[in-house]
């Protein structure tokens, strides 16, 4: 289907990779792997098209039609999230457009007996009988199944694309690309937005696909779940075996303990005949078999040992000082967006020293506490730092808040204060930006490499409690093993916001179970967890709530009649966007108030300070109102 040969690259005079060959066949599932900037990226967008090799030829059949799930999208802002997905029908939506222009001109006209009106139902007719070739009469129902798979409810398919995360966003992208029967799909990180519940229902939809997969992933389980074939791309070479990643791994191994025998063996003959060769120089007798040994010895063709790029890069995390013995303490913490109630009655006490695991589906408020534990967001009740508390945060988004156009060297000095300000190449060498790397702007490294640079620059302010939400993401495997031993050695207090069960092993010593806006403790580490749970994997939770959100949902169906699904959907659209003027209302009146609290006579000597202030507390109060009064609504239509 696709035949790659000779393809070659370089960024500032060296090679990514250069002159390697491979093809993908129908069937092929290959997980694209290697070590951050090892040239995963690259060569997907070079597959796509996106981007020209220095040299080489990608050779495809005609009509192959390739569909490329990127780390970074756009959207089109206005539309809801089913008319975003119903983008991937091209040809259906054009057809559509094209029918409904052919009936508004038979609405209007009245000469039914003449050609021209005939023509109009001849064309009607062959665009209606090839709108249904083209699956036009599906596709709607379709559409809803995949994005049903992806995490959404039917409550958010009428709500607008920009009301939602970007990584929301990136399921409706992904969804897209699902739908639109592409012969050959590269997917760029496809799990790291996704919950597991979402993970397993694409393991299941990618291996039932006829065409090519090429997925760039540096999750294990679903590369072994998902791939039949491992291409991986280490010091400009690529390696590639018809197996999954771990298996992969094991016959890698084994092939270089083969090649370091025969280089033994190799080297032994070699030395061998070089000591004979010098034994028959020195003999006039033995010239002419000196000679001929040389001649043995120069057709040798000797066995050179694949290299390894081990190059990982050296953290730790340094407590800056002893905070007191309670670091966080919360009573009666809650949390609403709006109507939607995502924490309640929560009550935490941490410790110092404390290495703590929070787990749950996505939605149920892990990340919210851990921003209401950094102040970043305003909550109900009552929760407080202890004694010399000094936070570091890693943002699931972390390295979105980097600055694209500036270099790396420039991002670290402009985070850097005084004293650290002279040890920033230092940094980042031992984060692997070595050299002239310190001069690449920020928009050209890869999401790997950005997550690294984003844990470089955290370092420069001090912390003993440590909160990182999926530090994880875009981290190569390697990557991925460093930081866990970091944090393992890491003195101060840990909070942990991860669903990847082989990161938490042996890492925190409590877990606190997310659900139904409660949270529950568990006095042990993940696998204590999981056997409290009576499973085996985090993934086997998952299955189980979906089973009971199945049934539930079943039942919530059954009781609904077309037009009351209807009138629900536009109902939870207002919401939504109530919901998101009060979030930002909310947030202005916050900074209003801090600027208050700093600046108290600067701040009320504004032109109509005061007016304006109270207009945006009444506004505020108004929405509220008009949010209890859909709220209300939606209550007795769902019940």
């Amino acid at each position: 289907m696709l035949n790659i040969h000779n393809l070659s690259i370089s960024f500032g005079g060296e090679y990514l990779f250069e002159e390697i060959s491979f093809r993908l066949n129908a069937g092929d599932r290959v997980g694209l792997i290697g070590k951050n900037g090892a040239g995963k990226s690259t060569m997907l967008k070079i597959l796509s098209k996106e981007q020209e090799p220095d040299s080489g030829q990608i050779a495809m059949d005609k009509e192959v039609k390739i569909g490329f799930l990127k780390q970074d999208i756009d959207f089109v802002l206005g539309r809801t999230v089913l008319d975003e997905a119903y983008e991937a029908f091209v040809e259906i939506k054009k057809a559509e457009r094209q029918i409904d222009h052919i009936n508004a001109q038979l609405a209007e006209r009245t000469d039914y007996e003449s050609t021209s009106y005939n023509d109009l139902i001849t064309e009607l007719s062959d665009l209606t009988q090839h709108y249904e070739i083209l699956g036009g009469y599906n596709y709607q129902g379709e559409t809803e199944r995949v994005l049903q798979g992806l995490g959404f409810v039917r409550e958010d398919f009428g709500k607008l694309t920009d009301t939602f995360s970007g990584g929301w966003r990136m399921r409706i992208e992904l969804a897209k690309l699902l739908l639109q029967n592409n012969d050959v799909l590269l997917l760029d990180e496809p799990t790291n937005h996704l919950d597991i519940e979402s993970i397993i229902w694409l393991e299941g939809f990618l291996k039932n696909y006829s065409g090519v997969v090429v997925i760039v992933s540096h999750d294990k389980m679903f590369l072994d779940n998902v791939t039949n074939r491992t291409i991986e791309i280490s010091l400009g070479r690529i390696y590639d075996y018809n197996t999954s990643y771990s298996k992969y791994l094991v016959l890698r191994k084994e092939m270089r303990e083969q090649q370091l025998a025969a280089q033994k063996n190799q080297s032994k003959q070699i030395e061998q005949t070089e000591k004979l060769i010098e034994k028959f120089r020195a003999k006039a007798s033995k010239a002419s078999m000196a000679q001929s040994l040389i001649k043995k010895l120069d057709k040798i063709d000797r066995i050179e040992v694949d290299e390894d790029d081990n190059a990982v890069m050296n953290v730790s995390f340094p407590v800056s000082i002893q905070p007191g013995k309670v670091v966080i303490e919360a009573e009666s913490v809650g949390k609403s967006y709006g109507e939607k109630q995502v924490l309640n009655d929560i009550d935490l006490l941490v410790e110092r020293g404390s290495k703590i695991a929070f787990v749950g589906q996505n939605g149920q408020g892990k990340t919210t506490l851990a921003k209401i534990i950094i102040d970043e967001i305003s909550h109900e009740g009552m929760l407080k730092l202890g004694h010399n508390v000094q936070i570091g945060y890693f943002a699931q988004n972390q390295s979105e808040y980097l600055e694209g156009e500036i270099t790396i060297h420039e991002t670290m000095i402009n985070a850097a204060n005084e004293k650290n300000r002279s040890k920033v190449r230092d940094m980042l060498g031992a984060f692997l930006f070595r050299g002239d790397d310190v001069d690449k702007k920020v928009k050209v490294l890869s999401g790997g490499e950005r997550n690294r640079l984003a844990l470089c620059k955290m370092l420069l302010e001090p912390f003993n409690v440590l909160v990182m939400d999926e530090p994880t993401n875009h981290l190569d495997i390697k990557s991925k093993n460093v930081l866990k031993e970091a944090l393992k050695s890491f003195e101060g207090t840990l909070i942990l916001v991860s669903h990847d069960r082989d990161f938490l092993q042996g890492l925190t010593n409590t877990v606190y179970e997310f659900k139904d806006r409660k949270i529950k403790e568990y006095l042990g580490d993940i696998d204590f967890y999981l056997e409290q749970r009576s499973v085996d994997d985090l993934r086997d939770i998952e299955k189980k709530d979906k089973q009971l959100k199945e049934v539930s949902t079943t039942k919530e169906t059954a009781k609904q009649s077309y037009e009351d699904q209807k009138k629900l959907k536009s109902l939870n659209n207002k919401l939504s966007n109530i919901e998101a003027k009060i979030n930002k209302l909310e947030k202005e009146i916050k900074e209003i108030d801090v600027e208050l609290a700093i600046n108290y006579d600067k701040t009320i000597a504004q032109s109509n300070f005061f007016d304006n202030y109270q207009a945006k507390k009444d506004q505020l109060n108004n929405l509220m109102e008009d949010w209890e009064t859909l709220q209300e609504e939606i209550d007795i239509m769902t019940s």
